[in-house]
C-alpha cells in the first residue's frame, strides 16, 4: 500500500511540472523580454545588497515616470480637442458638406408619427383649413364645412437621397428631399351645392402625395428655423363622394372639386412655402402655454431709397408726350419727378401714405393694423402718381410677416438682398423692430419700416401687457370658442367714428353703422351731425365656433348707400364684466375708424333658473303692438298699408292693416305660452292682388324680462334704412287667481262672440263678391285673417287655463295626501267619516 501511495505521488509531482514547464514557455511567447528582466532585478538586488542603497532614489524615478506619462497623456486630449474645433470650423466655413444619409431620422419618424406628431398636426393643420374653406370656395358649393380631419399613419420621409448643408453669405441652409406617399388619410368635407345642384354631398380625401425639395434655415442664434420648397412641389389628392372612404357616389357628381382642391393646395404653398416665401417655426426657451388670436400692431413707413424708375418692376421707360404743339420728341420721366406711395396690407385691412417725389422720399406715417391669429404678413405696395392722371401705377413691393413666440415675444421676418433672410427679435409687446426691407425685383430699392406689436390677445381673455403708448386707442379682442347659447349676452356700443370718408369726395357724410353677428343683423340710426356720433347698444346672443362679429359702415344717399368700409371683431377671451374700449380700422377703404364698446355678461342663475320655472309651469308672453313710425314708403303715392306678421317659434300672428300710414298705431294684444322660443316681428305692406313686400323686421328679446313687469321698448327695424316699431311686452307668471291678461268675459260669451263675427264675416263676403267690389274685398280678407288670429289665440288661452287648472288640481290631490295621516288621527276621536 505505502509502494503504491509513492508511486501515485510520483506521477502527481511529474504532472504539476509539466504544468508549471507549459506555462513558463506560454509566458515567454508572450512576453519574449523577461528572461532579461529576471537576470536584471537578481543584478539590481545583488548590487543594492552589498554596494550601493536605492531606497531613497526609487520614489523620485517613480515620480518623474508618471508626470511623463501624465504630460503624454494631456498632449494627447489636447490634440483630439483642437482637432475637433478645426473640423468643426471647417464644417461651418466650408461653402457645402458631404451628401449624408439619414434613415434614421425617417426610422424615428415612423415610429413617433402615428401617436404623437400626427395628432398635433391634425389639429394643426384642421383648423389651418377650416379658415381656408371659408373663403375659397368654387361657385358649384355654397356652403363647406369640415367634420372630419386625420393624416393617417404613414409618416413623410426625408433626405431620401441624402441631406447636405450649404452656406448663402452668412446664412447656413440645409436641404433635404421630402417625399409624402399618404393612402390612408381621412379628410371629410360636408358640402352644401348651390343651385342648380342643390342638396348636399360628402367629399372624402382619402390619399395625398407632396414631393419636393426644402430649404431649412436657423436664424436669430437658434430661437428659430425658417423653411420652405425650392420650387413648386408635385401636388396629387385622391377624392371620393359619399361617407367614410368608401366612392358611393361616382366622381362625376361634383365636375372640378378635384381641380379644384388641388389648385387650392398649390396656391397655399405658392403664396406661403415657395422661396422666397417661407415659414416660421420657433423654438422659444419657455413655454407660457397660450394660444394668441389677434393682435395689434402698429407699421410705420419712414422712407424708401435708391428707387429707379428704370429698374422699377411694372413701370419700364414709361414716357409721356408732350403737351405743347410745336415739340415732337418724347420726354422721359427723371427719378427726381418720381411721385410715389406706400399701401399698406394687412389681409383685407389697407392703408396708404401720402405722396412724395424723388427717388428717396420720406413718408414718416404711422398706422394701427389687426391681426386675426397668430401670424400675419404685412405688405408695402409702391406705386407711382403720374402728373394729370387719375390712374396710379403698381411699381413693386416687399412684406414683412411676424409671429407670435410662446415664450411671450415676436418673430417679424422678411426676404433680405439676394433672396437672403432679414429676422428680428421683440422680446416683449411695445418693443419697436426696425427693418429695411429690398423691394422684389433686381436694384428696386428698399423700404424701412417700424413695427411695433402693441399687444397679443389670448384665447383665455388675458393679454400681453406693453409700455408703448400712441393716442387713446384700446385693443381690439380676439376670437371665440365658447359653447354655443350658453347663456352669455354680448353687449357691443357703437359710440363713434371718425376719419371717414365717402368715396365721391363730395364732402357730404351721414354714417349709420351695421352689425351682424350670425344671422342677427342691427343697424344704428344715421348720424347727420359732423362728429358721426351714435352711443346705440345692442344685445346678442353669443355664439360659438369662433364666429366673427362684422362691422360695416355705409354713408346714406338718395339712390343708393355707399359702403364705406366693413372690419371683422372677433369676440374670443371677453371677460365678463369688463368693458373693452376699441377703436376698430375699417377694412378696404384707406381711412376710417369705428370706436365700439363690447361687454360679455352672463344670465344670472338665479333668473334663469326662475325663468325656466315659468316657462315649466305654462306661463305665457302678452305682448302688445302699440305703434310704429318713420317707416318706408312702399307705395308709389309715398305711403304704406302696414300690418304686423308675429311669429314665435311654429306660431304666427299678425295684426290688423292700416291703410295709407308712415306711422301707423294697432294697440293690438296677443299672447303665446311661454317656452323660451325667439320672438320676431315682420312688419309688411299690404297689397291687394300682389303679395305682401316687407318693410323690416325686428327681434324682440323677452328671455331676460322679470316676472310681472312690463318692458317698454322702442325697436329699430332691420333690414330697411329707417322705421321704429313700439311694442310693450311682459312676461306672465302662471298663477290663475292673479292672472290679469284674460278678458273679464267668460269663455263661453268669447266662443259666441268669434262665432258672431264670423257669421258676420261670411254674409258680408258674400254681398261684396255680388257687388264686384274688389277694394273692400281685400279690406274684409285682412279682417278674416285678423279674426282666424284672434280664434287661435282664443284656443291658445284655452290650452293655457286647462294647463293651468290641471297643475291646480294637482296641488290640491297633494295637500289632501299630505294631510291625510293628521286626518285619520283625528278621526276616531273626533267621530269623523274619514274620506
Amino acid at each position: 500500500m505505502a509502494r503504491s501511495r509513492r508511486k501515485k505521488g510520483a506521477r502527481s509531482f511529474a504532472l504539476n511540472v509539466e504544468q508549471v514547464v507549459e506555462f513558463w514557455k506560454n509566458l515567454l511567447e508572450e512576453k519574449p523580454l523577461l528572461p532579461f528582466v529576471i537576470p536584471l532585478v537578481l543584478l539590481l538586488w545583488v548590487f543594492e545588497r552589498w554596494l550601493f542603497s536605492f531606497s531613497n532614489w526609487v520614489p523620485l524615478a517613480i515620480a518623474v515616470w508618471a508626470t511623463v506619462q501624465y504630460g503624454q497623456y494631456q498632449h494627447r486630449i489636447h490634440v483630439e480637442e483642437l482637432n475637433k474645433k478645426w473640423n468643426q470650423i471647417i464644417l461651418k466655413t466650408s461653402p457645402i458638406t458631404p451628401l449624408e444619409h439619414c434613415e434614421w431620422l425617417n426610422k424615428l419618424l415612423m415610429e413617433v408619427w402615428p401617436g404623437y406628431i400626427n395628432p398635433k398636426l391634425s389639429i394643426r393643420f384642421s383648423q389651418i383649413v377650416e379658415k381656408r374653406l371659408k373663403h375659397r370656395k368654387p361657385r358649384l358649393i355654397e356652403k363647406i364645412e369640415l367634420q372630419e380631419f386625420s393624416l393617417g399613419s404613414t409618416s413623410p420621409c426625408l433626405g431620401l437621397h441624402g441631406t447636405r448643408w450649404s452656406s448663402s453669405g452668412d446664412q447656413r441652409v440645409m436641404q433635404l428631399g421630402f417625399d409624402w406617399d399618404a393612402n390612408d388619410i381621412s379628410i371629410l368635407l360636408l358640402a352644401k351645392l348651390a343651385k342648380p345642384l342643390l342638396g348636399t354631398a360628402k367629399i372624402v380625401i382619402n390619399s395625398l402625395h407632396i414631393k419636393g425639395d426644402l430649404l431649412v434655415m436657423p436664424i436669430l442664434e437658434g430661437k428659430a428655423v425658417l423653411y420652405s420648397f425650392v420650387s413648386i412641389p408635385d401636388v396629387r389628392i385622391g377624392v371620393a363622394f359619399g361617407s367614410g372612404g368608401s366612392q358611393s357616389l361616382p366622381a362625376t357628381e361634383l365636375p372640378g372639386v378635384s381641380n379644384w382642391l388641388a389648385r387650392l393646395i398649390n396656391e397655399t404653398l405658392v403664396k406661403t412655402l415657395v422661396e422666397p416665401r417661407r415659414r416660421c417655426y420657433s423654438l422659444p426657451a419657455v413655454d407660457l402655454r397660450k394660444k394668441a388670436v389677434g393682435g395689434i400692431v402698429y407699421v410705420r413707413v419712414i422712407s424708401a431709397s435708391k428707387l429707379s424708375r428704370s429698374s422699377l418692376r411694372g413701370s419700364p421707360s414709361r414716357r409721356q408726350q408732350n403737351y405743347s404743339a410745336d415739340s415732337s420728341l418724347e420726354e422721359h420721366y427723371e427719378d427726381k419727378d418720381l411721385t410715389t406711395f406706400v399701401e399698406i396690407e394687412l389681409e383685407e385691412l389697407t392703408r396708404r401714405t401720402d405722396a412724395r417725389p424723388g427717388s428717396d422720399p420720406r413718408w414718416d406715417s404711422m398706422f394701427n393694423m389687426v391681426l386675426h391669429e397668430e401670424t400675419g404678413t404685412v405688405r408695402f405696395n409702391l406705386y407711382e402718381c403720374i402728373p394729370g392722371h387719375v390712374k396710379y401705377d403698381y411699381l413693386t413691393s416687399c412684406e414683412v410677416k411676424m409671429k407670435y413666440v410662446a415664450d411671450d415675444s415676436t418673430t417679424f421676418w422678411a426676404i433680405g438682398p439676394d433672396s437672403g433672410i432679414i429676422a428680428k427679435h421683440a422680446e416683449f409687446c411695445g418693443d419697436e423692430v426696425e427693418m429695411t426691407v429690398p423691394f422684389e425685383g433686381v436694384n428696386s430699392g428698399e423700404l424701412t419700416v417700424r413695427l411695433v406689436l402693441k399687444e397679443w390677445q389670448f384665447s383665455d381673455g388675458s393679454h400681453s401687457l406693453n409700455n408703448f403708448h400712441s393716442g387713446s386707442q384700446q385693443s381690439l379682442s380676439g376670437s371665440s370658442n365658447f359653447i354655443s347659447r350658453t347663456g352669455r349676452k354680448i353687449n357691443v356700443t357703437v359710440v363713434e367714428g371718425k376719419d371717414l370718408m365717402p368715396k365721391d369726395k363730395s364732402g357730404k357724410c351721414d354714417p349709420y353703422v351695421k352689425l351682424q353677428y350670425g344671422k342677427i343683423v342691427q343697424r344704428t340710426r344715421t348720424a347727420h351731425s359732423p362728429n358721426h356720433v351714435w352711443n346705440q347698444k345692442f344685445e346678442l346672443d353669443e355664439i360659438g365656433g369662433g364666429e366673427c362679429l362684422m362691422v360695416k359702415c355705409y354713408n346714406e344717399e338718395i339712390f343708393g348707400d355707399e359702403n364705406m368700409g366693413s372690419a371683422r371683431v372677433n369676440l374670443e377671451g371677453l371677460v365678463e364684466g369688463s368693458v373693452r374700449d376699441i377703436w376698430v380700422p375699417l377694412e378696404k377703404v384707406n381711412t376710417g375708424e369705428l370706436r365700439l364698446q363690447i361687454e360679455a355678461t352672463r344670465v344670472d342663475d338665479n333668473e334663469g333658473s326662475r325663468g325656466q320655472n315659468i316657462g315649466s309651469g305654462n306661463g305665457w308672453i302678452e305682448l302688445v303692438i302699440v305703434e310704429a313710425r318713420d317707416l318706408v314708403a312702399a307705395d308709389l303715392r309715398g305711403t304704406s298699408d302696414p300690418y304686423v306678421k308675429v311669429q314665435y317659434g311654429d306660431l304666427k300672428k299678425r295684426t290688423k292693416v292700416i291703410f295709407k300710414t308712415l306711422n301707423p298705431q294697432w294697440h293690438q294684444t296677443l299672447e303665446f305660452p311661454d317656452d323660451g322660443s325667439p320672438l320676431t316681428l315682420h312688419v309688411r305692406d299690404h297689397n291687394a292682388l300682389l303679395a305682401s313686400s316687407s318693410i323690416g323686421d325686428c327681434v324682440v328679446e323677452y328671455q331676460r324680462l322679470p316676472p310681472n313687469q312690463m318692458a317698454d321698448k322702442w325697436i329699430p327695424l332691420q333690414g330697411v334704412r329707417k322705421g321704429e316699431i313700439h311694442v310693450l311686452i311682459t312676461r306672465k307668471v302662471p298663477e290663475l287667481d292673479k292672472r290679469t291678461s284674460i278678458d273679464s268675459d267668460s269663455s263661453s260669451t268669447r266662443a259666441h262672440k268669434i262665432s258672431g263675427q264670423m257669421k258676420q264675416m261670411m254674409v258680408k263676403f258674400q254681398s261684396l263678391i255680388d257687388d264686384d267690389n274688389l277694394e273692400e274685398l281685400s279690406t274684409a280678407l285682412s279682417e278674416l285673417e285678423t279674426l282666424e288670429d284672434s280664434q287661435e289665440e282664443y284656443m291658445v288661452q284655452l290650452e293655457t287655463e286647462q294647463m293651468l287648472l290641471l297643475n291646480k288640481i294637482k296641488e290640491l290631490g297633494q295637500e289632501i295626501i299630505n294631510s291625510s295621516p293628521s286626518i285619520n288621527r283625528r278621526s276616531p276621536g273626533n267621530g269623523a267619516i274619514p274620506y
